[in-house]
């Protein structure tokens, strides 16, 4: 019997033989350093740099149409996130997801507290403890799709910026999310 490691990008056939591609280009452009990467029993620190980085770039966000677009991105390219959200009506398609306005109102929602963090930077899990305790305990879900909305959130303004999103403008923010993501799953140790 064959030992089963996950999904057989072989079976797929032309569309497996695409992710595999699409896998090795980004493995191949992005080298993330692992040892840099925020503990979750640690505070992140932020440079002054950092610190001036983040805060002039999020004041040019449009929240709005951000937090619905990083949201429905979410919901749709990992679908097994779309159970939080059964009371959203129709997200029964790419498209019906991107245009749902109770998507588009969350996700506004969402990026109106992620503001909250760049106006905290120093004291992320202070900033997000009644969220954290909102998802642990009465909405229970799962810590990893906070990492998963933040790298989202990363796509997003990486397109909506273009050239001004640098690759040190990347790494401000995926140290942000990646403070944000530990600040929220705190309440789950």
């Amino acid at each position: 019997m064959k030992e089963n490691k996950g999904p057989d990008h072989q079976q797929w056939g032309i569309k497996g033989q695409a992710l595999k591609q699409q896998h090795k280009a980004a493995s191949d452009t992005f080298v993330i350093d692992h040892q840099q990467a925020p503990r979750r029993d640690t505070m992140v620190h932020f440079t002054p740099e950092e610190k001036c980085i983040i805060s002039k770039q999020w004041g040019q966000v449009n929240i709005d149409e951000t937090g619905g677009e990083a949201l429905g991105r979410l919901l749709v390219v990992y679908p097994w996130t779309q159970r939080f959200f059964d009371n959203f009506g129709n997200l029964s398609s790419s498209s019906a997801i991107m245009g749902n306005p109770k998507v588009k109102a969350h996700g506004k929602k969402v990026l109106t507290s992620f503001g909250d963090a760049i106006k905290n930077m120093d004291n992320l899990k202070g900033a997000f403890a009644k969220l954290s305790e909102l998802h642990c305990d009465k909405l229970h879900v799962d810590p990893e799709n906070f990492k998963l909305l933040g790298n989202v959130l990363v796509v997003v303004l990486s397109h909506h910026f273009g050239k001004e999103f640098t690759p040190q403008v990347q790494a401000a923010y995926q140290k942000v999310v990646a403070g944000v993501a530990n600040a929220l799953a705190h309440k789950y140790h």
